[in-house]
């Protein structure tokens, strides 16, 4: 398929994320959890408080915030065995992501010497996993964070920001915002940006799986993430809004 006229036929522009909502309380036990779909991604985030640190950052005076990624055996076009012994590769580089994305939204000090323990896993996959993974649980961790501040653990000061992620490629030489998994899969290049609400970057990767790109390019890249992140971040937002812990995370204060 021509990819100017698959986006065509989505009615989505180059520059357009697919449709995104975050639904929230989907969980009866976690401290946050929410559902994020993006397009044809789902995946469910939850965040749980636990007491206690690693042994290693015992007696430190501080926090921690870590994450585990998981994809259900059907979430894909045919059915995928479960990480039972040995979690993958694969799973081991994206967990690790989300918590670095995660650990930036978060004062660990302010925090104290307990743990946030981040849980996605996906439903349905159709590129974009990681992204979404972490823009929902951005969400799910915010909403943890309101509960011990309402609860006068932590000060609203161990809350420093929100963060979201995006994908993009290159296809014939344009930038595409949003992979899904066909995109994905035939791109020149393809691109992954965890961006902060004010624009700055968290994290990039970035691989050229056929043309290498050159640094305007990228610079192009970039500026097309900070966008497209922005639109991520208002859905964030109207989120935690929505359920009346905006003011307790600063994110009532977020201008767009």
């Amino acid at each position: 398929m021509n990819h100017r006229e698959g986006r065509a036929a989505s009615g989505r522009s180059n520059d357009q994320i697919r449709p995104v909502t975050i639904e929230t309380n989907v969980n009866r036990y976690a401290e946050g959890s929410v559902l994020i779909k993006a397009g044809n991604t789902h995946v469910l985030c939850t965040a749980s408080i636990e007491e206690s640190v690693p042994g290693w950052l015992k007696g430190k005076g501080q926090g921690w915030v870590t994450a585990e990624y998981s994809m259900l055996p059907r979430s894909t076009h045919t059915r995928s065995k479960r990480d039972r012994e040995k979690v993958s590769g694969r799973t081991q580089e994206i967990q690790r992501l989300i918590g670095r994305a995660l650990r930036v939204m978060v004062d660990l000090k302010a925090l104290g010497e307990r743990s946030i323990l981040i849980d996605c896993d996906v439903l349905q996959a159709d590129g974009g996993t990681r992204t979404a993974s972490i823009t929902g649980a951005c969400v799910a961790l915010a909403m943890a964070l309101a509960k011990l501040i309402r609860e006068g653990k932590v000060s609203a000061s161990a809350w420093t920001g929100m963060v979201s992620a995006i994908s993009l490629g290159i296809h014939g030489g344009e930038i595409l915002t949003d992979l899904d998994y066909e995109e994905d899969s035939s791109c020149e290049a393809d691109t992954n940006f965890v961006v902060t609400w004010d624009g700055r970057i968290v994290e990039f990767q970035g691989t050229a799986e056929q043309e290498p790109f050159s640094p305007e390019m990228l610079s192009t890249l970039t500026q097309a993430a900070v966008r497209a992140n922005r639109t991520l971040h208002a859905v964030q937002v109207e989120a935690l809004r929505k359920l009346g812990v905006a003011h307790q995370t600063g994110v009532g204060n977020f201008q767009l």
